[in-house]
């Protein structure tokens, strides 16, 4: 074995989607979100030197089209959310003076559920990010669960990355949903985990 397979994978944090849109008093909140959002924080303050890079997520939609609507069914139509620009779009208070290795957002013309269907100021996609940084291993944590980080989580595993989501980092929709998105993420092969177990 080499000094370099020997070496733990260089991993990144990827914080999906930790926005007030999604927290109570949102257009689209989800209970406990708040306090979700509080521990995300925390926990990648405590841990930022254990991570190759630290990346935000953002919904951050401008025109996403039948994404929105009026009379949403709540599954593949939503009322507006993290509409770009607005204070509910920013990133969530309790992140407020830490720097991140790259923001990337989403959503701006379509619906986009994974962090990998969005872009950096400068165009790079998410997997475009991690690769720069030589990243070969992920934990997914934010908002929320049954939709978002779900699919940003089976995307990195999709890439071949060694994924990992934090489960006391996150919070679903409904537990009904989020006991579907973990049973679709434990058969993916995605590592369901606490972060104190990292």
């Amino acid at each position: 074995m080499s000094t370099q397979d020997a070496q733990p994978a260089r991993r990144a944090l990827i914080l999906v989607d930790v926005q007030p849109t999604f927290c109570e008093g949102g257009a689209l909140p989800s209970s406990g979100a708040d306090a979700v959002s509080e521990k995300v924080a925390r926990y990648a303050r405590a841990h930022r030197s254990d991570y190759a890079a630290v990346v935000t997520t953002q919904d951050w939609h401008i025109d996403p089209g039948d994404h929105f609507s009026e009379t949403p069914d709540f599954v593949d139509t939503w009322p507006p959310h993290g509409v770009a620009g607005t204070p509910e779009a920013e990133l969530h208070p309790a992140l407020h003076g830490m720097t991140f290795d790259a923001s990337v957002k989403k959503g701006m013309y379509a619906a986009a559920y994974s962090g990998f269907e969005g872009v950096d100021a400068d165009g790079r996609t998410l997997a475009q990010i991690l690769e720069d940084a030589g990243v070969r291993a992920v934990d997914v944590v934010g908002l929320v669960e049954s939709h978002c980080v779900k699919e940003t989580a089976l995307d990195a595993h999709r890439l071949g990355l060694d994924t990992r989501v934090f489960t006391d980092l996150t919070v679903p929709v409904s537990p009904e949903l989020g006991a579907q998105a973990r049973e679709q993420l434990t058969a993916a092969g995605v590592e369901l985990a606490e972060s104190g177990q990292a």
